[in-house]
C-alpha cells in the first residue's frame, strides 16, 4: 500500500470518529451508558440552602420524655390516678390488694397423641394431629410458626407460645381405635 492511500484511510477515519463523536454527545444513548448534556438536569427549589443552626442546637437539647407505656406490647397501661375525683383523699370504698388478672394461657391447636425417639440417638419425637395433618416435632423446634415445643414427657408436652413467652402443657391424648373389620 503506498503512502498516499495509507493518509487517505487515515482521514477518513479520524473524519468517522469525529462524526461518531458529535453524535454522542448530542444525543445520550437509550441505556444510559454514553454522555448525556448537562441541560436535562432540574435542580430542587430550594429558598435558603444554609444549614439552620439554632433549629438544629433546639432539637439536640430535647429530651424524651415517656409517657410509661411499653410500645412493645399491646396491653395499655391503667389511666393515672386522678386526685379531682375525691378532693377529701379519702377512700371511697374499702381498699385491698388490686387482683390483676392473668391471661389465659395459651392451648395448643393440636392434638398430642404420641411420641417416640430416633433408633441411633436419644433425641425424642413427639406426634400431633391436627384435623388430617400430622406434625412429628422434637424439643426446641417450633410448631405452626407461634408454639416452640420445651419438653416432651411420656404424659405430656410442655409448650412456649413464642410471641408472649407464656408456657403450658398438654396431656397426652389416647386415640380410640377404629371400627375393626
Amino acid at each position: 500500500m503506498s503512502e498516499k492511500k495509507k493518509l487517505i484511510w487515515l482521514g477518513a477515519l479520524i473524519a468517522v470518529a469525529v462524526l461518531v463523536w458529535t453524535v454522542q454527545r448530542v444525543k445520550p444513548s437509550a441505556g444510559g451508558g454514553g454522555y448525556s448534556s448537562f441541560s436535562d438536569i432540574h435542580l430542587l427549589a430550594v429558598e435558603n440552602p444554609r444549614l439552620h443552626h439554632e433549629k438544629m442546637e433546639s432539637a439536640q437539647e430535647t429530651e424524651y420524655k415517656s409517657s410509661g407505656r411499653n410500645i412493645f406490647t399491646e396491653i395499655a397501661p391503667p389511666p393515672p390516678d386522678d386526685k379531682t375525683k375525691n378532693p377529701n383523699n379519702t377512700p371511697a370504698g374499702p381498699t385491698g390488694p388490686e387482683l390483676v388478672q392473668e391471661p389465659p394461657k395459651p392451648q395448643l391447636p393440636a392434638k398430642y397423641f404420641g411420641y417416640g425417639t430416633i433408633p441411633n440417638g436419644t433425641a425424642r419425637r413427639a406426634f400431633l394431629t391436627n384435623g388430617d395433618d400430622v406434625y412429628i416435632v422434637g424439643e426446641g423446634d417450633t410448631l405452626l410458626g407461634r408454639f416452640r415445643i420445651v419438653k416432651i414427657s411420656s404424659g405430656n408436652i410442655e409448650f412456649e407460645e413464642i410471641s408472649s413467652g407464656r408456657r403450658n402443657t398438654a396431656p397426652l391424648e389416647e386415640q380410640s381405635a377404629g371400627p375393626a373389620t
